[in-house]
This record gives structure tokens, sequence and C-alpha cells, in this order.
């Protein structure tokens, strides 16, 4: 009888024991011998070691002995990771698989003797998984744990503006972008349907900052405000009269071929100047800039693009062609009027007109050249 029960006191000790000494683990999906060695800080032979019995291949939910070296808490699976102080005290630190004296010094910029110090059984007992050491208040890390997080600047509000912008012949990504200050590949990314040559008449959308904006504009108010100075304008259009309906501009009687020669000489004094989108002067001339800036020197006002001047006085063959009339084209095979001048000379069925053209500035033009043959769309008397 007692031989039985020194007999089961053995078997029941060595079970204690046994428990104390491995940690059971439920195999979750994914994991590998590898992977749960690591977890636990031990050698893939020893989990072997352990579970002889076991399949080659783990089976989900199964349950593996883990031998543990130490009979301090080990973290599973479930428990959040930390990089920084698990305990509740700020001057803690919870001991994790495989950390060392001298990384844990490190992590909180501390000596390997000071963590001695605050902890006097790392002497004697070494470190322990799971176990809580103190750390020595000194440290500049525990600083930063405590210090408040910067709050967030806030984002700068954007002042692009975005601006739109008609493609004319013969016009370049190149130009376009250096018009307005930008790369080609800034103006690609913004316009991402442009590949290739850009095609005439494509309304392009250029975002720029606000001060470009502005500057673009200030140009154009400027260019608006010398057109007075680009020649002396003669005083003969105080005999001219207005409709109201401004359909066309009435003359008196003898100032009607004095006035439409000084139109001409004073359109023609340009030839040479180059081309620009929206230029109204000397510095450069879109077509229907050139129009308006001739009319203006004497005071006969007219319309801006071409189209709206399309609209102004009446229309004539171009048999009845003459002097001064506009002349008006669909270039490009545009399907409405985008390109006028004005009528120099007519003769023998041959009409030559002064306009500013995209590949040549400002200059004299025939409606016998076969380009302007095929885009002649009217003419318009806007004196009579």
């Amino acid at each position: 009888m007692v031989f039985r029960l020194i007999i089961g006191m053995f078997f029941f000790s060595v079970g204690v024991f046994a428990q104390d000494n491995f940690v059971k683990h439920k195999i979750s999906k994914g994991e590998n011998l590898s992977v749960i060695a690591k977890k636990y800080g031990v050698k893939v032979k020893e989990i072997s070691d352990a579970n002889p019995n076991a399949s080659k291949i783990l089976k989900l939910n199964s349950v593996l002995l883990i031998p543990n070296k130490n009979t301090a808490k080990v973290k599973t699976k479930s428990e959040p990771k930390s990089d920084v102080v698990a305990s509740t005290s700020p001057n803690s630190h919870e001991v994790a698989a495989k950390e060392t004296l001298w990384g844990i010094s490190k992590k909180y910029n501390v000596s390997v003797d000071d963590l001695k110090k605050a902890n006097p059984l790392l002497e004697t007992e070494g470190l322990k998984i799971g176990q809580q050491i103190t750390i020595p208040s000194n440290s500049s890390d525990i600083a930063l744990l405590n210090e408040k997080p910067r709050e967030k600047q806030p984002e700068a509000v954007s002042t692009d503006v975005e601006l739109y912008r008609e493609v004319k012949p013969k016009e370049t990504k190149y130009g376009i972008s250096k018009e307005y200050g930008i790369s080609v590949a800034e103006l690609e990314r913004q316009n991402p349907s442009i590949k290739g040559k850009v095609p005439v008449g494509y309304l392009l959308k250029i975002r720029v900052s606000k001060e470009k904006a502005d500057a673009i504009q200030s140009a154009k108010v400027i260019e608006d405000s010398q057109n007075a100075a680009v020649t002396s304008p003669v005083q003969i259009a105080q005999t001219a009269e207005i409709k109201k309906d401004s359909t066309f501009v009435r003359l008196s009687s003898g100032s009607h071929s004095e006035l439409i020669d000084q139109l001409i000489a004073n359109a023609t004094e340009n030839i040479g100047v180059r081309y620009r989108s929206g230029g109204t002067t000397r510095a450069g001339f879109d077509c229907s800039g050139l129009m308006i800036c001739t009319f203006n020197n004497f005071d006969i006002k007219l319309p801006r693009s071409s189209i709206e001047q399309s609209r102004v006085g009446t229309k004539v063959t171009t048999d009845e062609a003459q002097k001064g009339d506009l002349i008006f084209f669909r270039t490009n095979g545009r399907r409405h009027i985008n390109h006028v001048g004005m009528i120099v000379e007519v003769a023998d069925g041959e009409i030559k007109f002064v306009h500013s053209s995209t590949h040549g500035g400002v200059m004299i033009s025939s409606t016998k050249e076969p380009y302007y043959t095929r885009a002649f769309s009217q003419v318009n008397r806007v004196l009579e």
C-alpha cells in the first residue's frame, strides 16, 4: 500500500514537473515549426524532441508541447506586440523572447550597468521572458514617451488657377508650355488625352499659380493700353457715323477712299511683326487683333474675335469686293470662321489682303494661293 502511494506521488510530481517545463500551443492557420520556434525562443529540434509522436505535417488546431525555458509568462499570438514599455508604468519594460540587456539598453539609451543597478536580480538570475524590469528614469526615450504628440500642421491651401487655352495652327506643346511657365511633361500630365502632336482647336486646361495667372492677365492689359501708341491716329474718323445696330460705318462723301487708304497704310506698316495668340500690339498680333488695332487707331471699334467680326457690316460677293473690306476664312478644315484679313488690292479676280498669319506674322497674301482658295468663306463691308 505504501509502495503504491510512493509510486503515485512520483508520477504526480513528474506530471507537475512536465507541466512546468512545457507550454501547450494550439496550431493556427499558416504556422509551421520555424514560426512557432521563433515565437517561443526555442529551436525547431527542441519542439520536435518534445513531440516525438507528432505528425511531420502540422494539423490545424492540434496541440504541441513547447519547451518552457522560463516559468515566466510567455506572450501568445493574440497579445499585441509592442516596441515600447509594456507595463502601465512608464519606467518599466517587459522582456520579450530573444531580448538581451544590451539590446534593451540601446532601446532606452541607458547603459547595461545602469540597468543592472536598477534591477539587482539581473546579476544572478539574468533576463526571463515576460519579466518586468525597471528602466532608469534618466532615459531620454522615457521622456519622449511622456511627451505630448505635436499637433499636425494644416496643409497649405492650393491657390492654383485653371485657365483654358485654344490651340492655334502651327503651335507646339513646347511653345504653349513655355508661354505658361510649365514643362511639356506637366502640360501632358494636366491634359492626359493629348498624345503626339496637339490638335488645332483643342481646348487645353492649364493649371498655374495665381501669381502666374495674374501676371498673364496684367500683360494683356498692358498690351491693350499700348494700342494708342502703336501709330498716331488720323483725325479723319470724325466724319464717320456708326449706325446704332453696329452693322457698318457710314462715311461722309469725300472721306471714304482717303480713310480706306490710311487704314491700309496703317495695317501694312506692321508687316514683319510676329504672330502672337491674343496679341493686339506691335509686340505681336493675332489675325483679329491686327484688325482691332488698325481700326481702333481711327476710332472705329470692332469685336474681339474673327467670327464676331464676320457678323459686322454687310456681306458682299467676291466680284463686289473692294479695298478696306474684311475677308474671312475657315482654315485647317474648321467648320466656323477662324481667320480674318483686310483687302488691300482687287485685280483680275485676285484679292490680296493683309493679315497676321501663324506661320509668318503680318504679311500680304492672295486668294490665288491654294490654301486660301480652299479656306475662303466670305467678304464683309464695314465701311460705306
